[in-house]
């Protein structure tokens, strides 16, 4: 089982829908954690509403802080290009995503990023060698 981390600063949209991406894609072979360097305490309602459209229920998520990840080494640490950095999680390989923070985005905009989120986390799931469902 491989171990991905999603990092960015209020753990409520980027890094939430990364790890579901994960999951999707990744099934029992990854196992997905996302969190905040500044978390805000909730998942962004676009991000839910977003995530819904595609038949995740992102509701169930929490938004978390670095210290609530498990003491683990991570085989990818990814931050989503809003410079934070994860100076205490360790990681095999590190990532920066150059991914917009689509807060006060329309939906359309909105909808935009998260797909190029998808096809982010797809590519590291086929550069893991896991294989992508076909969603």
């Amino acid at each position: 089982m491989k171990n991905i981390l999603f990092v960015c600063i209020e753990n409520s949209n980027r890094s939430q829908m990364a790890q579901a991406f994960a999951k999707i894609y990744g099934g029992e072979k990854i196992a997905a954690f996302s969190a905040g360097s500044r978390p805000s305490g909730v998942v962004n309602p676009k991000a839910i509403a977003a995530m819904k459209e595609l038949g995740y229920d992102l509701s169930v998520h929490e938004s978390k802080s670095l210290d609530d990840l498990p003491d683990v080494l991570f085989d990818y640490a990814i931050t989503m290009g809003c410079g934070d950095a994860c100076p205490l999680v360790r990681a095999r390989h590190r990532d920066d995503w150059n991914i917009p923070d689509p807060r006060n985005m329309d939906d359309v905009e909105f909808r935009e990023v998260r797909d190029m989120i998808r096809d982010k986390v797809k590519d590291v799931v086929l550069k893991l060698n896991i294989g992508a469902n076909s969603q």
